[in-house]
């Protein structure tokens, strides 16, 4: 038996919790939120599409009551608000540390082996704030951002190869944001062949291009932050748990010295299996993408460094 617990029912977490039941990934998903009757309404809409959908999951919605997600075996937290007009980062990271060091200590009264998987921005310091209030080991604190990023670079791959996007592999490390992620041009490939090889320099710039706005490019066109992605992104990286699929997938862990890095939640690839985060694959970068990831570590670092100006660290 296994159980997934999804904290923010809103369209990322709803969307989220609606793939996982979909696909029968785990037995039971939990869908919680502080909005009364929010996540109740979701999940009894999501129910009424088992018999035409035909799936079994056991569905449940619940306002606050961390009781109900007693036992989850991954815990996915989405929880949080989007900057407003006239809010300032630090005010923005100060309001969304809040509430995902709230929803994490509470998950651990009721969960203390889960696996919390964070989603909520900013991903990379809310990933670092959720594994030090927590004081879990690394393996079982860890950010979603890379799987969504490389999905994204895949996509644009693929639109721009004219190829089967299955069939086309690519890789997004880095820190989760338009300005810190580095999508790896130079290792993406079509089936084993090198995309460089099919793409010229500037095609190729161009989807690097595409795939770091590929959030703000949803943002403008829905005048809201995307969903079905994210939501997607969270389910497969707790699949990759619950089914031991140990998929290789780009992920905000904490580094310990890989990459020249210390102290600090980054996107780099890692195995993800029923350990949470079973191992940390370093690449061999070359001198211009090791400098692009030292660049992007000082930039995650310097949002870091709010939590311990608003003292929530």
């Amino acid at each position: 038996m296994s159980k997934v617990t999804v904290v923010g029912a809103g369209a990322v977490g709803a969307t989220c919790a609606n793939v996982l039941a979909i696909n029968e990934i785990a037995n039971e998903v939990v869908l919680l939120d502080i909005k009364e009757g929010f996540a109740e309404g979701k999940v009894l809409d999501m129910f009424q599409t088992s018999a035409l959908l035909d799936f079994d999951t056991k569905l449940t919605g619940t306002t606050g009551d961390y009781a109900q997600t007693a036992n989850s075996d991954v815990v996915i937290i989405t929880s949080g608000i989007p900057r407003k007009p006239g809010m300032t980062r630090e005010e923005l990271i100060g309001v969304n540390a809040g509430i995902v060091k709230n929803v994490a200590e509470n998950i651990l009264k009721y969960s203390p082996k889960a696996f919390i998987v964070v989603v909520s921005n900013p991903m990379d310091t809310m990933t670092y704030l959720a594994l030090k209030a927590t004081g879990l080991p690394k393996n079982q604190v860890f950010g979603m951002g890379g799987a969504l990023d490389s999905s994204r670079f895949r996509c644009y791959l693929s639109k721009a190869l004219n190829a089967n996007m299955n069939e086309v592999e690519g890789m997004v490390i880095g820190g989760h944001g338009d300005t810190t992620m580095i999508p790896l041009t130079r290792m993406a490939n079509l089936k084993g062949i090198p995309a460089s090889s099919l793409l010229s320099a500037e095609e190729l710039e161009k989807v690097s291009a595409d795939t770091m706005v590929g959030g703000a490019t949803l943002t403008k066109l829905l005048g809201t932050s995307a969903w079905y992605a994210p939501g997607a992104a969270a389910a497969a990286v707790a699949e990759s748990i619950i089914r031991d699929q140990k998929k290789i997938i780009p992920s905000c862990v904490m580094l310990e010295g890989e990459y020249g890095q210390n102290d600090i939640c980054i996107g780099v690839p890692v195995v993800i299996g029923k350990n949470g985060v079973e191992k940390i694959i370093e690449l061999e970068l070359n001198d211009a993408e090791k400098a692009a990831f030292a660049k992007s570590a000082d930039a995650v670092r310097a949002t870091n460094d709010v939590l311990k100006e608003i003292n929530i660290l």
